[in-house]
């Protein structure tokens, strides 16, 4: 009797895999995004982004950004919703995991904000699949010597 192997994923397909199917947990009308920070090739946390905790999100009362016609990128404060990169992180301090030193998977590059909590938290290396036009990201990354690396996946 034969047995069909199928292939093994690479470390970056897994993780960037869990990426997408945190992303479907999401609440945000406008885009689902999902992150996985790893250590020594073990996950540490997840996060996507939606609503904190106890707070009425997009799915229930409609996308605040959208009544307002904010355009993506801009305007970050007017909006209920916790990026995925925050929401990992703020998980991991939340149950006393450390981040330092540590790699964070994102189904997209991260915005400026999330970029200064993740230069700030310790995280080395960022793998991402889809793009993000934000410019600022790019600039802070570099000075801090974070590794950004689109995965062509």
């Amino acid at each position: 009797m034969t047995e069909t192997v199928s292939e093994r994923p690479s470390w970056h397909q897994y993780f960037m895999g869990i990426c997408d199917l945190v992303a479907t947990r999401s609440t945000c009308l406008r885009r689902s995004v999902g992150a996985v920070l790893v250590k020594e090739k073990r996950i540490l946390c997840t996060g996507y982004n939606g609503a904190p905790a106890k707070v009425p999100h997009c799915r229930e009362v409609g996308c605040l950004r959208e009544q307002l016609n904010v355009p993506s990128g801009e305007k970050h404060e007017l909006c209920r919703g916790v990026h995925a990169e925050q929401n990992a992180i703020i998980q991991a301090a939340y149950h006393g995991i450390q981040v330092n030193g540590a790699i964070l998977y994102c189904t997209n590059q991260p915005c400026s904000i999330c970029s200064k909590m993740i230069i700030n938290a310790g995280i080395q290396t960022v793998f991402y699949k889809n793009g993000y036009n934000d410019p600022l990201t790019l600039d802070m990354f570099a000075n801090a010597r974070v590794e950004l690396i689109r995965l062509e996946m």
